[in-house]
């Protein structure tokens, strides 16, 4: 009986050898890849070789790998739970636990699907589809809130993704990894923390000046068009430069972002391409379906659970939805493989910045929805000082534990801070209609 790795080959009509000099393993694997093949687990191909039909031995075969593949597959049965809530019309706060926790094991999968997808269309289009899909939970979130009129929502969690990833994820991999190894220094590349520090510095640049330019107006003058005026032209700034961070890092300088990560064995894939790419479209569809569920229920577990929207966006939803990638961040820091562990933080938090919120606004704009880039005083001064933070603890190229005391620290004080940070609710925003203020921040 085939195995799972050969019924991958016959489903593409393809020899084992056609796939060595093309494939994945070869091209460039990102962190986020490494981080999240911590928490896979193999399947016994002798589970379904017993089946007698082609077809449905091929189908379970790629069902044991895709579902019972990750050691988060414990969370799958909230799926559809979440859906039954819905329909039965149960409580929302649940509907809104339920698919948020239905999130964490889609997010590690689809990362799973991408890389096996790439071991068919090589190191290229595997990376350009890894870089598009590294952080989809998010990107779907943010596109529901922004089709639904809710720009706090929006902007709240996309925010909270990046402060998660800097201050969380990285202060949490420092502080375990110095514990871990404190009778070794802890060294890692400069080269690919400096480069997505200088990204992130222009993000925040780009978040300020709308801020800056709101408030250098003269009193009394209306800055609302003139302010998205200016967020979508910066936007279309932060695209073109992270189109650019793309070619670096796919072409020019992909030794820089290349993971050191040895296998014992050389990785091949399990499931065939068009498996691979069903069940990616299939798992997105389920996305966004969870994700319609959090975006329309955010409010009543708000009110339920007595808890602020803002602390639910930036501190509950970013830590849930990614829990799989910044397990994986932490393990490898335990192992002393910081370069993966910056690599996950550092690169998921620039490509929320740099891709995500742009492209909200962009879509906003075709959409005629009032998406800017000023996230207020308060939310643009925590991701200032972050970035300033994370970029004066990265400078030096070597890492212990009080580093991450000190991260995580932070992290703890924004949480405090949003945790009591009560926003009322817009009313223009709850009749689909924004008014002339939905433009300029998130608070007053």
């Amino acid at each position: 009986m085939e195995s799972a790795g050969e019924l991958s080959y016959m489903e593409n009509g393809e020899s084992k050898d056609l796939l060595g000099k093309e494939s994945w393993n070869n091209g460039i694997r990102t962190a986020q890849n490494m981080s999240n093949s911590l928490l896979r687990k193999k399947s016994d191909p002798m589970l379904v070789s017993s089946v007698r039909f082609r077809m449905l031995r091929q189908f379970l075969a790629n069902l044991q790998e895709v579902i019972l593949g990750t050691k988060l597959a414990v969370l799958f049965p909230a799926i559809p739970l979440a859906i039954a809530a819905d329909f039965y019309k149960f409580g929302r706060p649940w509907i809104f636990a339920l698919s948020l926790l239905g999130l964490t094991p889609l997010a590690e999968r689809v990362s799973f699907l991408t890389e096996q997808i790439a071991y068919y269309t090589g190191p290229t289009v595997g990376g350009l589809l890894n870089a598009t899909c590294g952080n989809v939970t998010e990107l779907i979130i943010a596109l529901f809130a922004l089709y639904q009129n809710k720009i706090h929502v929006l902007k709240y969690s996309l925010l909270g993704s990046v402060l998660s990833n800097l201050l969380l994820v990285l202060g949490t991999s420092l502080l375990c990894g110095g514990l871990a190894n404190l009778k070794k220094e802890q060294r890692y590349d400069r080269k690919q923390a400096d480069v997505n520090s200088l990204l992130l510095l222009l993000g925040l640049l780009c978040h300020m000046l709308p801020l800056m330019f709101r408030y250098a107006a003269t009193p009394g003058v209306f800055t609302a068009d003139s302010t998205l005026q200016l967020s979508r032209a910066s936007s279309i700034v932060m695209l073109v430069a992270y189109v650019g961070y793309i070619f670096f890092q796919l072409k020019t300088h992909r030794q820089i972002f290349e993971s050191q990560e040895e296998d014992e064995d050389e990785e091949k894939a399990v499931i065939g391409f068009w498996s691979g790419f069903s069940w990616l479209v299939g798992m997105t569809l389920i996305i966004a379906l969870l994700s319609e569920y959090v975006v329309g229920t955010i409010e009543a577990a708000s009110e339920s659970w007595g808890i602020s929207i803002s602390f639910i966006s930036i501190i509950l939803i970013p830590i849930v939805g990614n829990a799989a990638e910044h397990a994986g961040a932490i393990i490898f820091a335990f192992k002393n493989k910081l370069d993966i562990s910056l690599g996950v933080a550092l690169g998921s938090a620039t490509q929320i910045s740099m891709f995500a919120v742009p492209l909200c606004v962009v879509v906003g704009w075709i959409m005629r929805i009032q998406m800017d880039l000023d996230f207020s005083l308060l939310e643009t001064g925590c991701l200032a000082l972050t970035i300033l933070v994370v970029a004066f603890t990265l400078q030096d190229g070597t890492s212990h534990y009080m580093k991450g005391v000190v991260l995580c620290l932070c992290y703890t004080a924004i949480a405090a801070c949003f945790f009591v940070h009560k926003m009322p609710a817009p009313l223009d925003q709850t009749n689909g209609n924004p008014g002339p203020r939905l433009s300029s921040g998130l608070s007053a």
